[in-house]
C-alpha cells in the first residue's frame, strides 16, 4: 500500500522486516542513546492492532511512525515519530502523520480519538490542538549492574529506619490480581491519573479491552499491600538501548500518592530485578509529580548510583481524530 506525492514527493507505505537497517539509520543518535525503537521494530511489526508506517524518498527510509488500536478500537496511540535528523523540519513529520490518520479514518472508522505519550508540554500554540490528559513527573537513575546491589541494600536498611517501616512488606501480584486491580473503582478513581494508565510511554484507558495489550508486555506487578493498595507498580522487562553496547533502560511506572508506600513498591522492584540486571543500567521510573521530590531524596545514596538527569515530565495529549 503506498500514497505518493505531498510533501518532499513522499511515499508512504507499511513498513516491513527488510526496512530495519534503514529504520535504524534514522534513529540513530534519537534521545542520547535511550531509543526503544530498535529492540522494539520487529516486536511492532507482528503486534495485533498495530499499524507502522514508513515514509520514503526514493528508495530511502526517511521517517516512521506506529498507531496501536486501543480502548476496543475506539482510540488510536501514536508512538515512535522519528526523522532523518539531515531532513529534520522539512514537513516530514506532519505529512507521515497526515497520511496515518487519513489511513485510520478510511479503514477504522470506529476511532475517534488519537492520545500521545512526549517528554514535557507542547507549545502554547501546539496544546491548543490538544487536550491534557495526564502528567507524570519521572526520576532516572543509571549505574553498572552490578552496583545496583549495594543501593538496594542501602535503600532497605534507610526505609526500615523510618517510623513507617510498615510499608516495606510489598506484594507481587499474578496476572489475575493484577487485571482484577486495574478494573477496580479504587485503582480507576484513587490512583491513576485522571483514570489513565500509562506504560512505557503507552497510555491506556483501565477496561477489560486493554487488558490483553498489557499482558502482552509481560509486566511485573508490586503493591504496597494487596487490598487496596496506596501504591501500585509495574515494571518492564529490561531492554537494550544503543546508549552503549551492554546498556539496558529499566522503566517503572508507579501509582499512588504516598510517598511510603511509593518508596516501598520502588525498592521493590529494584529487588525483583536484581536477577536479571546485567551491563549498564538506566532506570525511568515514572510517578505523580508531587512525590518525585521525596523520592529523589530518598535515592541520594553513598552508592555508585547516580542520577542520569534532573527532573522532567511526561504528558499523555489527546484530540479527536
Amino acid at each position: 500500500m503506498s500514497a505518493a506525492g505531498g510533501v518532499c514527493d513522499l511515499v508512504y507505505g507499511f513498513a516491513e522486516e527488510q526496512d530495519f537497517q534503514q529504520v535504524l539509520d534514522v534513529c540513530r543518535g534519537a534521545f542520547n542513546g535511550l531509543d526503544y525503537l530498535p529492540v522494539s521494530f520487529h516486536r511492532w511489526l507482528c503486534e495485533p492492532g498495530r499499524l507502522v508506517f514508513i515514509a520514503r524518498m526514493k528508495d530511502r527510509v526517511v521517517g516512521l511512525e506506529s498507531a496501536l488500536l486501543v480502548d476496543g478500537g475506539q482510540t488510536a496511540v501514536f508512538q515512535g515519530l522519528r526523522v532523518a535528523s539531515d531532513l529534520r523540519g522539512r514537513g516530514i513529520a506532519g505529512g507521515l502523520q497526515r497520511h496515518i490518520t487519513d489511513y485510520i479514518r478510511h479503514h477504522y472508522p470506529e476511532v475517534s480519538a488519537v492520545r500521545t505519550a512526549r517528554v514535557d508540554l507542547p507549545s502554547p500554540q501546539s496544546l491548543t490542538k490538544y487536550r491534557l490528559i495526564a502528567k507524570e513527573a519521572i526520576m532516572s537513575l543509571c549505574c553498572e549492574a552490578a552496583d545496583l546491589s549495594l543501593f538496594v541494600t542501602e535503600l532497605r536498611s534507610r526505609l526500615s529506619s523510618q517510623s513507617d517501616s510498615a510499608f516495606l512488606s510489598p506484594v507481587t501480584l499474578n496476572q489475575q490480581q493484577a487485571e482484577t486491580l486495574i478494573l477496580s473503582d479504587h485503582m480507576v478513581s484513587k490512583l491513576l491519573p485522571n483514570k489513565t494508565l500509562i506504560n512505557n510511554w503507552e497510555p491506556l484507558k483501565p477496561v477489560e479491552a486493554n487488558l490483553e495489550v498489557l499482558r502482552r508486555r509481560e509486566l511485573k506487578w508490586i503493591v504496597d499491600r494487596e487490598s487496596k493498595p496506596s501504591a501500585v507498580s509495574l515494571r518492564t522487562a529490561p531492554y537494550s538501548i544503543p546508549y552503549r553496547h551492554d546498556a539496558m533502560l529499566l522503566n517503572i511506572d508507579i501509582y499512588g500518592h504516598d510517598l511510603s508506600a511509593v518508596c516501598a513498591v520502588f525498592l521493590a522492584q529494584l529487588e525483583a530485578s536484581l536477577p536479571s540486571a546485567r551491563g549498564y543500567l538506566i532506570i525511568y521510573t515514572y510517578m505523580d509529580p508531587e512525590i518525585w521530590p521525596g523520592l529523589h531524596e530518598t535515592c541520594k545514596n553513598n552508592s555508585k548510583v547516580s542520577f542520569y538527569s534532573g527532573y522532567f515530565e511526561q504528558v499523555i495529549l489527546e484530540s479527536d481524530l
